[in-house]
């Protein structure tokens, strides 16, 4: 079995992200987040390293925004992405959801 590279906690989601690269730009879904990335849900062509912007909607308030790196991709299942540079007000955003969605589904 891999090594597990993650080193933080993912909360299973279900967000919409408009994502964009070098060949493609799509809207999608978010299936998996933490707070140094995720995975997305789609049928674009991505590359392994491939800068990539995303744009997530949260369930309430503004989209937040991430220039994040493509890390691994799964052919017409989707791609995972790290972050890698955003506002503070966005990392600040994402921590707190992170908070209350891993607290729903401990409880769940």
């Amino acid at each position: 079995m891999g090594e597990e590279r993650r080193r933080s906690r993912r909360a299973n989601v279900n967000l919409t992200v408009r994502w964009e690269g070098v060949l493609e730009q799509k809207t999608a879904t978010v299936s998996s987040i933490s707070n140094n990335g995720c995975f997305i849900l789609t049928g674009g062509k991505v590359e392994a390293k491939e800068l990539i912007r995303l744009e997530i909607q949260l369930p309430e308030g503004e989209p937040m925004y991430f220039w994040s790196e493509v890390v691994d991709e799964a052919y017409d299942i989707g791609f995972a992405a790290r972050f890698t540079m955003s506002s503070d007000e966005d990392k600040e955003r994402l921590a707190s959801f992170m908070i209350e969605e891993l607290a729903k589904q401990t409880t769940s």
